[in-house]
């Protein structure tokens, strides 16, 4: 039988990304089995394109944002993404609030400008398709534009629920794909809202599973068909309400997915379904009753701007929760932002890179290394495995079809742990450092 080939690297809190050797092949009992089952297909990892991230990589030389932008989009570089969002008008890591048309009352979209997104955004996207032209991108707004909704202000309220309002809206999503277009930006998919449940003081708007339904509904799945647009209709992003997880089992997934799924006409233009957040709640529940559809984890939770390893080892767990119910591609929050990550909105946040503006130098934070360990080894053309014995808990398994498998594992105790693992012909034992990530991949 033919020996497999064996690529092991591990991560833990004082050395990141080590390559080492497994013990060798063996006839032990193993407690991770690779089985013959496959999964949901894989599309992919990304990250956010926000104003913040931009200026911070702007001090930076031109070689060393360049090893940034390789390490990031290239096919070859330490992460190879493939699908990434950008926010249409303001995210809270935008430099100020702003939507693409604030003028009152223009229902026909007149005075509709990407203007501003040609300063920060739309550059530092065309940077990044330098290094991968075939990058998949995924947009949604933090707030309408003010004067469409009530109250009118961008950080609180919700949409007028007035048909020309509503007719308007649509056509604002139009506009936006149709312009960003024109910037050479093909626009992959539309998600409705950024968190429809947050009420905060950055951008923000709140909906109702039964808005979504009539929103895709009535309005913008007939205004893209109207338009001839292929950009598909996500019902995303849904975060859920953290407040009501003690007290509600049922609104994360009644509410909201299933309100607006159940509902043929708003349905027939939904592909995919995003959740972040709290939503990570009702993510299995959606995927066992409409597993036909697409899934994505659409923003990963965001830390205190410490980049801490002890938020890095959390971070890892929510790879494996989405993955292990179902999702098809993970996206980070900010792949780059100054130190502590401080928005606009006075918040500070983690980033897979930080930027010192004094310095000039770059920093690999830890979570940089937890994406690595799965999205150096997995992406399109893979899909998710079955694995069954005592480690399943700690490991997600994936496969490319020809021939090639990947487990990625982390050991959660504070001392090192020996895996004895079979990978459908062979056996091998791998001694895990304590606390750390590790991904193998087995190849013929």
């Amino acid at each position: 039988m033919q020996k497999m080939n064996i690529n092991w690297v591990s991560s833990s809190k004082d050395a990141y990304w080590v390559e080492k050797n497994a013990v060798g092949e063996q006839k032990g009992i193993p407690d991770l089995i690779l089985t013959e089952e496959t999964l949901q297909p894989i599309e992919g990892f990304g990250g956010c394109f926000n104003e913040l991230g931009y200026t911070a990589l702007i001090h930076l030389s031109d070689k060393e944002r360049a090893e940034v932008f390789y390490s990031l989009f290239h096919p070859e570089g330490d992460h190879k993404f493939s699908i990434c969002r950008l926010p249409i008008g303001a995210s809270d890591y935008a430099l100020e609030w702003y939507s693409l048309n604030e003028t009152d009352n223009d229902f026909a979209m007149e005075h509709f400008s990407i203007e501003r997104d040609k300063k920060y955004l739309i550059p530092y996207i065309k940077e990044a398709l330098k290094y991968n032209p075939d990058l998949k991108f995924f947009a949604s707004p933090w707030s309408p534009p003010t004067w469409m909704k009530f109250p009118k202000a961008y950080n609180s309220g919700t949409l007028r629920w007035e048909k020309e309002i509503l007719e308007a809206y649509a056509l604002y999503f139009v506009k936006f794909v149709e312009a960003y277009l024109e910037e050479g930006i093909t626009i992959h998919q539309i998600h409705v809202q950024n968190e429809v449940s947050a009420d905060q003081k950055f951008p923000s708007c709140l909906w109702t599973g039964e808005q979504l339904k009539e929103f895709i509904a009535d309005y913008l799945g007939p205004a893209f068909d109207a338009h001839g647009l292929d950009t598909e209709i996500w019902l995303g992003t849904i975060n859920a309400k953290v407040e009501e997880l003690f007290v509600r089992s049922d609104t994360h997934y009644y509410d909201f997915a299933h309100t607006v799924l159940s509902d043929p006409e708003a349905y027939k233009y939904i592909k995919g379904v995003g959740y972040q957040w709290a939503g990570k709640y009702a993510l299995q529940q959606t995927v066992i009753s409409y597993p036909e559809l697409r899934y994505m984890q659409t923003e990963n939770e965001c830390g205190d701007g410490n980049n801490s390893w002890e938020y890095a080892k959390y971070v890892f767990h929510l790879y494996h929760h989405y993955f292990l119910n179902g999702v098809n591609s993970y996206i980070y929050w900010n792949m780059v932002l100054e130190p502590k990550g401080r928005s606009t909105w006075g918040w500070e946040q983690n980033s897979m890179v930080t930027v010192d503006p004094v310095t000039k130098e770059k920093v690999y934070n830890p979570e940089y290394y937890v994406m690595k360990h799965f999205s150096h080894f997995v992406g399109p053309g893979y899909s998710r495995i079955g694995i069954k014995g005592k480690w399943s808990g700690s490991a997600i398994a994936f496969e490319n079809g020809e021939g090639e498998k990947v487990v990625v594992i982390c050991n959660p105790f504070k001392n090192s742990r020996d895996l004895c693992l079979f990978t459908g012909s062979h056996t091998y034992v791998f001694n895990l450092d304590p606390e750390s990530f590790n991904t193998i991949k087995i190849s013929n």
